[in-house]
């Protein structure tokens, strides 16, 4: 009942079988191999348009350095309060971005509107020194809350965003995960959309470490490999992470892995509300936040499951947790299996 994060997981059988076929013979080193050139093909295909893509090692990188490119003097970058840039980054962004301010966007359900994002835009005018400058603006999809923005929701903050002539990021950690959700092109829920730029995750769904930033904007991308080398991010054996995403996109596996997580957190989300539970928030990709009696969750602990405890914030007076109850996170995996769901749920049947 291992259901802490996708993270625990190990690396799909197409990854691995990929990372064995590519592993014999000699293969040019930092990104000149044949392999990677295919595979930079292959997000051309993918995205029905031409991009520049960037392999780096964790999603961290990806975010900071996709930050990076669009850099001001006083930067502020604009993201929920919840974000992984904000929360989850050790400053990494303000790092790799030479001291740009993340700003904090309120939001429910992990999102943010385009009038919240406007409003806190309006605290950085144009032209005025003393408060720095409109750098960018991020979003996760899906969020850390495991919500996922709609096609139009994308748009109009790309709207906002371009009023002020700045680009429009996407923390893709979960991006399969959010792709499958909306049942839309990778195309749609880009730069069809507004994106300029995506971190695109592909550890959290079945990869072993394999992470890209795809710019849109090809403009943008000149003189990108500086920014990922001195962040020391250029593999030199740059076929294994291609050879990964070879697997990874192989009979779309990615589709699948992501679309068989997301079922086992449907499936997860109905018997806890079946059993006298809740969600915190609506259960829109492979995370759920479910608030139970604490009993329950300690007795889920003690029968082996691994699970953590996390905020609830803003739920109101009918969703927030009482003081029996606590908030927790389940994330499933594409190694998540049907068993292992029934058996968190006979054991949360069993303590009412």
């Amino acid at each position: 009942m291992n259901f802490a994060s996708d993270n625990w997981a190990g690396a799909a059988p197409a990854v691995m079988s990929a990372l064995s076929r590519h592993n014999s013979g000699f293969a040019p080193a930092y990104g000149t191999d044949p392999l990677t050139e295919s595979i930079s093909q292959k997000f051309n295909e993918i995205f029905e348009r031409e991009v520049a893509v960037y392999f780096v090692a964790t999603g961290t990188a990806a975010n900071s350095l996709a930050l990076a490119a669009y850099a001001k003097p006083g930067g502020a970058i604009f993201c929920h309060r919840d974000s992984h840039i904000q929360v989850d980054e050790c400053n990494c962004p303000e790092f790799m971005t030479s001291g740009g301010k993340l700003v904090s966007v309120s939001g429910a359900n992990g999102k943010f509107t385009p009038d919240a994002l406007r409003d806190a835009m309006e605290a950085f005018p144009d032209g005025v020194v003393h408060h720095g400058q409109v750098a960018s603006v991020s979003i996760s999809q899906a969020t850390e809350s495991g919500t996922v923005y709609t096609l139009d929701e994308i748009a109009a903050l790309k709207d906002v965003a371009r009023s002020r002539n700045v680009p429009l990021h996407m923390d893709g950690a979960r991006f399969a995960n959010a792709l499958a959700t909306l049942g839309c092109s990778p195309a749609d829920m880009t730069w069809k959309s507004g994106v300029d730029v995506l971190s695109f995750g592909a550890t959290k769904n079945g990869c072993w470490c394999a992470e890209a930033v795809v710019f849109f904007d090809l403009e943008a991308a000149k003189g990108f490999e500086y920014f990922r080398k001195r962040g020391g991010h250029l593999f030199s054996k740059s076929r294994f992470v291609a050879a990964q995403f070879d697997g990874y996109f192989e009979s779309d596996s990615w589709l699948e892995t992501a679309n068989h997580a997301n079922d086992m957190a449907l499936k997860l989300a109905e018997g806890i509300r079946a059993a006298g539970g809740r969600t915190a928030w609506p259960v829109e990709a492979n995370e759920l936040f479910p608030i139970l009696k604490r009993s329950q969750f300690e007795a889920l602990e003690r029968a082996g499951a691994k699970l953590y405890e996390w905020p609830a914030k803003d739920l109101g007076d009918n969703l927030s947790p009482k003081d029996d109850e606590v908030c927790l996170r389940l994330v499933c995996s594409f190694a998540t299996d049907e068993a292992e769901v029934e058996a968190f749920l006979t054991v949360l049947s069993e303590i009412q």
